[in-house]
């Protein structure tokens, strides 16, 4: 359904829009995780059709895909970020694999959580009881919620504390042609660091838990095993190991919930050190044990 609502309300606000890719048959899209295929389409429809942009979204419509006019994906918590400037918010609750440069991009609170909706639910339902006003959140796939009213152009935004890809699509969009600019340069104006996702599937639950168990048991555990990405600066427990490095990269493994498999996140200074270093923590992780 949100193929069609997109070209709808895309078309309403004064887009040319070009559908593309339509099919009967459900394609998966993991917003975090691009397939090498939909990437090349992307970049492929990019200039054949001379887009500024290319709007999808996942499955059930709740979490965005969004491109500049390169065809290259735009990051879920970079469109999150970008959303939350556009809402002037006070308070911003994300989970802790979103980017680490959120903190210093903008002047609101930051408020870090498990992975999930509910736990980023939660923490806004914290901040209202706090008494804190414009109150927002969004996960690292770009799913966004609001449990404040916003106002814009003068009109009231009522909360919507339920994920949603419209909201973000729609002010990434319009800051872009109220700026007049593409949205590869609003990106790049945030200079955050480089991140990169990726999961080893079919790995047992079973394994992954050893694995946390082996790395929080002692420093000297988790030293050894991160030796060949780097030394250890800081960490972080609160979903997974988020571990800070001295060269100024990160990388977070992270169990999934309810899957057999184990989620690799990282952050470096450019593209290539943050493939690199994905590419080095996913082979720490499947050579375990």
């Amino acid at each position: 359904m949100a193929r069609d609502l997109f070209v709808d309300v895309l078309a309403h606000y004064g887009a040319d829009v070009v559908p593309l890719g339509r099919s009967e048959t459900f394609i998966p899209v993991d917003t975090e995780a691009v397939s090498p295929e939909t990437l090349a389409l992307l970049k492929k429809w990019s200039p054949e059709h001379g887009l500024d942009a290319i709007v999808s979204a996942d499955g059930d419509g709740d979490r965005p895909l969004l491109t500049d006019e390169n065809g290259v994906p735009l990051r879920g918590d970079l469109i999150g970020l970008i959303t939350a400037n556009f809402l002037d918010a006070g308070v911003v609750v994300t989970p802790v694999t979103s980017n680490s440069g959120i903190e210093a991009s903008g002047s609101f609170e930051v408020i870090r959580t498990k992975v999930g909706s509910p736990f980023v639910i939660a923490g806004m339902t914290e901040a209202l009881a706090a008494g804190r006003n414009g109150v927002m959140g969004f996960e690292a796939n770009g799913g966004l919620l609001t449990a404040s009213a916003f106002t814009l152009n003068g009109r009231p935004l009522s909360p919507l504390p339920t994920r949603d890809s419209f909201l973000p699509i729609l002010a990434v969009l319009l800051l872009s042609a109220e700026q007049k600019k593409p949205l590869s340069q609003i990106a790049a104006a945030y200079k955050l660091p480089v991140a990169a996702a990726d999961r080893l599937e079919n790995f047992a639950q079973e394994k992954s838990a050893a694995l946390m168990t082996h790395l929080r048991a002692s420093r000297t555990n988790l030293d050894a095993f991160l030796a060949p990405v780097g030394s250890v600066k800081a960490l972080s427990d609160i979903d997974g190991l988020r571990v800070a490095l001295t060269d100024g990269s990160t990388i977070h493994f992270r169990p999934s919930g309810n899957a057999p498999e184990m989620r690799c996140y990282v952050e470096a200074a450019n593209q290539d050190e943050a493939e690199t270093l994905l590419n080095k923590g996913l082979d720490l992780i499947r050579n375990f044990g």
